[in-house]
């Protein structure tokens, strides 16, 4: 029998994980569209009411997404509740108190859980929130900044 050699196995790891990467990983900011197409839309108007109303949830709701993301990939775990067995994410103790968002998520979910039952995924919510945070953070910072320029005296 013949032996395998480090070098083949590492060559055939590799070769394994670019195919694996090309065919499955593919982001799409078109993947619900089919499926759930008011998935977007969803969330951009429930986040852009919970940040209008409190404005610093814009950066509670990127943290959960980096918190989901953070330790074994982005996989909604940041969501789940503590069981009698399992103690969460979302109450370590290292994260008891300081991560907030997990009603608006909540209220999230529920509305795409109506709109399209089952279909969406709680990460996807999680990165769907978070893009949408930043993105009106944006629009609010352009705001702000426009309104400076005009407050300008020029010489």
């Amino acid at each position: 029998m013949a032996s395998t050699s480090p070098r083949s196995v590492i060559f055939l790891v590799v070769a394994v994980a670019i195919v694996v990467s090309d065919a499955q990983l593919q982001l799409s900011e078109t993947f619900y569209d089919a499926t759930c197409p008011q998935a977007a839309s969803i969330v951009q108007q429930k986040v852009n009411a919970f940040v209008d109303a409190d404005r610093g949830l814009a950066a509670a709701l990127m943290r959960l997404h980096f918190h989901d993301c953070f330790v074994r990939g982005c996989d909604g775990s940041v969501l789940l509740n503590s069981t009698e067995t399992m103690l969460s994410e979302k109450e370590a103790l290292l994260n008891k108190g300081s991560l907030r968002g997990f009603e608006q998520i909540d209220e999230i979910k529920m509305e795409l859980e109506c709109a399209c039952p089952g279909v969406v995924s709680c990460a996807d919510i999680l990165a769907l929130v978070a893009r949408d945070a930043t993105a009106k953070v944006c629009l609010l910072l352009m705001n702000i900044s426009k309104n400076l320029e005009s407050l300008t005296i020029r010489k």
